[in-house]
């Protein structure tokens, strides 16, 4: 008798977690369920399922983890913005023939008398910056940073998930360490605190980095948002319930 089938999930997101979480429940007897972490950051708790931890290689080298470890499926729910691994995971399942869904979370709907600005990139963001704000919440993790260096006469508070390795390439800024889920009560105090008059992040979606969003329009300052690139051709799907019915006709 057959083994139950393998699935590969490549995560770092909340719903990633929840994913592993759910489909671990539902398809205990059928579904041998291995989560991906690029390895930056440790998970805050144990992974559903089992847990892998570290690159790949590249496209051909997830092909060849997919054929060494007999992976039937793959769902791709790495963060929007992460472009590099999820034109990997489509190069790499398309040559090996392993069915991928793509668990691409909705942006966020800017709120009504919110001034939100978008732009296409971190660099026009930045060229954005000087008309728009001083003392800017900057959101975009350490390797967005380089982005906005050399810009005299604007001060950043810098959130990131774990201390920088080495100093950011900006001028003027002070660091904020967070994990989310955040709140809304926490947003407003950094927002206070630290005088801030404009949030520049990324349109990454989701409820636990939402919060910002919220206080935000609050306190009346203004959002740039970058936007984020579309996912990779194939299925895809916004809801984790819509990935567990995808696993289902599939097992």
């Amino acid at each position: 008798m057959p083994g139950p089938e393998t699935l590969l999930i490549l995560g770092g997101t909340a719903e990633a977690r929840a994913l592993a979480d759910a489909a671990v429940e539902a398809f205990a007897d059928r579904l041998k369920v291995v989560t991906s972490l690029a390895g930056r950051v440790d998970p805050a708790s144990p992974v559903p399922g089992e847990l892998r931890v570290g690159g790949f290689g590249g496209a051909a080298g997830l092909a060849a983890y997919l054929r060494a470890e007999d992976i039937g499926l793959v769902i791709d729910a790495t963060h929007p913005f992460a472009a590099i691994i999820s034109v990997n995971a489509r190069a790499a399942c398309n040559g090996t023939g392993v069915p991928r869904l793509t668990l691409f979370r909705p942006p966020w709907t800017p709120p009504p008398g919110l001034e939100w600005i978008e732009a296409g990139s971190l660099e026009a963001a930045a060229a954005l910056l000087p008309g728009a704000g001083r003392r800017a919440f900057l959101t975009v993790g350490s390797g967005g940073a380089k982005a906005f260096a050399n810009m005299p006469g604007l001060w950043f508070l810098v959130r990131l998930i774990a201390p920088p390795e080495a100093a950011l390439p900006l001028a003027d800024y002070a660091v904020t360490i967070g994990r989310p889920p955040f709140t809304v009560e926490n947003e407003r105090r950094l927002i206070r605190e630290y005088q801030i008059d404009l949030l520049v992040t990324k349109q990454s979606g989701g409820k636990a980095t939402e919060a910002k969003i919220v206080a935000a329009k609050e306190a009346g300052i203004p959002v740039i948002a970058v936007r984020r690139p579309d996912p990779e051709p194939g299925d895809v799907v916004i809801t984790v319930e819509e990935a567990l019915a995808w696993l289902e006709r599939r097992l």
